[in-house]
């Protein structure tokens, strides 16, 4: 939002698109073509406005909401990681997907928890606070800018470590696998294709395509685990061969690989495994996941983007549902199914020996994360193949347009805004696609670190790295929310020493190597031996006290300045002052395109406008109009009917969780 001193406080989504009409609508977008989704998000949202690209002004239902949230978490890294470390480890690794609960309720009941804390306590207050990121909130809590420019920093080299990244790794391994092409032309190709209708389209091309591709992603996959439970012989099948699943090779240079290597883990169809032998110890799946859930799922700029685009908070509410019941399928679909090619394909999937596992999938520490990949390429018929790559792109496409979508809003918006304070509309719009080119020429350089992090676990890799960066981020808007009394001080400080001591773990990591079970890394105990949930949970602790201390020690914030910013101040009517108020900040009309000139621009002009959304200026507002619009932008108020039945279908939700859990404890 942008204060100006010449009128009311705007902001810079405001204008309706140019094909509606000029008064306000029950809609920001106009429906001409209901049969063509992707069609219609690039004809009727305003992409040439600030709302319209990032999101989608604010018009999207439950269901491309709830699918698009899916689409957005599950990428082909979840392909690849999840069914490599089943294969590994079992099914403990189920447990990201189901067993984050945010604080403070400590029972491990489930992920499926965090969307539902998500739509019911975080979404609230971002949306009475009317902003379009997450640092943007800071900013709006605390003031100043160092925070919001900070976030906005450390969020987009987490997108490139854990999410584009790792993405573009897991479609490489299954192209090489499935196609045989060289990998980084294969990438080159998909990635250009991803950023077009990114770049071209908005948030609102992104969430209904990721609505479509989250439907040809659970067909596929259904397909696939029919036939790999088919091929070992069910569920019973299952559980009795994946315990003799050992690779036929476990010696090399006169050395025998250890037993423990090699051979399934006892307690492998089990979430909650020991405390201090566990490899995912069942004090850090609970609290330690929690944190990192609280993290990515209510603070993450890819998933709240998608909330704050919802109509009402009813059709946010209900997106989050269906989310949620859609998280229960990562365990069945693909932990699963990854633990059956190990099985299936035990000599490569399961190898030990450094020389065989370079020869099957190119990296000494292990083959894991080819477990999927192979079943595709070595169980399914050639049409069904054909199908299960297509699953794949998809995945990958749906997660990476997402990213790439937010991550150049947190650019444009709270980065270059900084940079170029005199910045029209218009660059703004051409810098966020710009910015996208970029991200991408970065991530395909840090593929080559993942390879070997985490003994080739690729889903521990990203669970790794964010335990080192996110519980700081985690701690501060934590607090932001549930104590008002924290301040600017206190939210900074703690985010510093957060990333000090969060980086140096990393570091130290990547400096030594994580090793494998053959070959374990030299990297002192101090520092590398304690697991990365357990780290996570020390991190945030020491994060929560760091803010706390340098707030009780500093100025509070009045309350005028926190009206519905943070929970026990949600439902006040005061006229909130924001503390960057004093300042002289631009008007939304410096913001706006010039007018445009009369001369006539050439046909290969038009079309480039009108691809890339540049064209649609949208019409001005009366005052009442600018008015009535910012209420409905900040308003949170619901039907009661749909109220209760999404309160129903919540608790609905929570009980199947639950259940599940106890079913696989």
């Amino acid at each position: 939002s942008i204060s100006s001193s010449r009128g009311p406080r705007r902001h810079l989504w405001d204008s309706p698109p140019r094909s509606c009409p000029r008064r306000l609508t029950r809609q920001f977008s106009c429906d001409p073509f209901p049969c063509f989704p992707c069609l219609q998000a690039m004809y009727s949202t305003n992409r040439g406005t600030v709302g319209g690209f990032f999101l989608a002004g604010r018009s999207m239902v439950w269901w491309p909401i709830g699918a698009s949230l899916f689409a957005s978490n599950i990428g082909s890294g979840h392909f690849v990681g999840l069914a490599g470390t089943g294969a590994a480890a079992g099914i403990a690794i189920g447990g990201f997907e189901w067993n984050p609960t945010p604080p403070p309720p400590p029972p491990p009941l489930s992920a499926l928890v965090i969307v539902v804390i998500l739509g019911w306590v975080f979404v609230p207050i971002y949306i009475k606070a009317g902003v379009v990121t997450m640092p943007e909130y800071l900013k709006k809590r605390f003031g100043g800018k160092r925070i919001q420019i900070y976030l906005s920093v450390l969020s987009l080299l987490l997108y490139i470590f854990t999410k584009i990244s790792a993405d573009i790794f897991s479609g490489a391994i299954f192209i090489q696998i499935a196609m045989g092409l060289n990998i980084y032309v294969a990438i080159i190709i998909l990635l250009t294709i991803t950023a077009l209708y990114t770049i071209t389209g908005g948030l609102a091309a992104v969430i209904y395509t990721d609505t479509l591709q989250t439907f040809i992603m659970l067909v596929g996959s259904v397909i696939l685990t029919v036939f790999a439970f088919k091929e070992v012989g069910g569920y019973e099948g299952l559980l009795e061969k994946y315990m003799t699943a050992i690779p036929a090779n476990i010696s090399y240079n006169n050395v025998t690989i250890p037993e423990k290597c090699y051979t399934p883990r006892p307690d492998a169809f089990h979430i909650f495994r020991d405390p201090v032998d566990g490899d995912l110890p069942w004090p850090g799946l609970i609290f330690g996941l929690s944190i990192l859930a609280l993290w990515y799922w209510c603070t993450d700029q890819v998933i709240v983007q998608r909330c704050l685009s919802g109509k009402n908070m009813s059709h946010v509410k209900a997106g989050c549902i269906m989310c949620g019941y859609l998280k229960l399928l990562p365990m069945f679909l693909m932990v699963m199914p990854g633990m059956i090619s190990r099985i299936l394909y035990r000599d490569r999937v399961a190898c030990v020996v450094p020389s065989v596992c370079k020869k099957a999938c190119g990296t000494e520490v292990g083959c894991t994360n080819i477990a999927y990949p192979t079943m595709v390429v070595e169980l399914m018929p050639d049409g069904l193949r054909g199908l299960m790559l297509s699953v794949m792109l998809a995945s990958l496409m749906s997660s990476l347009t997402s990213i790439f979508n937010s991550a150049s809003t947190l650019f444009t918006m709270d980065i270059y805004t900084k940079i170029r304070s005199t910045a029209k509309e218009r660059e703004l719009m051409i810098v966020g696609r710009l910015f996208i080119l970029g991200l991408i020429g970065v991530s395909i350089a840090w593929v080559p670190v993942i390879q070997s992090a985490q003994g080739g676990q690729l889903f521990d890799y990203i669970q790794s790295i964010t335990s080192y960066l996110g519980p700081p981020i985690a701690a501060v808007f934590f607090l932001a929310i549930f104590c008002k009394r924290v301040n600017e001080q206190g939210a900074f400080w703690g985010l510093i020493v957060g990333l000090v001591i969060g980086l140096c773990r990393m570091f130290a990591e990547f400096a030594y190597g994580t090793g494998s079970c053959a070959v374990p890394s030299e990297c002192p105990a101090i520092i590398c031996k304690v697991h990365y949930l357990y780290f996570a949970i020390i991190l945030f602790a020491v994060s929560l006290t760091i803010i706390l201390i340098v707030s009780f020690l500093t100025k509070p914030i009045d309350d005028v300045h926190l009206y519905r910013l943070c929970w026990t101040l949600r439902n006040s009517k005061e006229q909130r002052v924001d503390l960057d108020a004093g300042e002289m900040v631009q008007g939304v009309e410096d913001y706006e395109e010039e007018p445009a000139q009369e001369k006539e621009t050439n046909c290969c002009k038009k079309a480039y406008n009108w691809f890339c959304g540049l064209e649609q200026t949208g019409p001005k507002l009366s005052k009442e109009e600018e008015e009535a619009l910012q209420h409905k932008l900040t308003d949170t108020t619901e039907v009661p009917l749909w109220r209760r039945v999404v309160n129903i279908n919540a608790i609905i939700l929570l009980s199947v969780a639950v259940f599940c859990h106890g079913f696989f404890a």
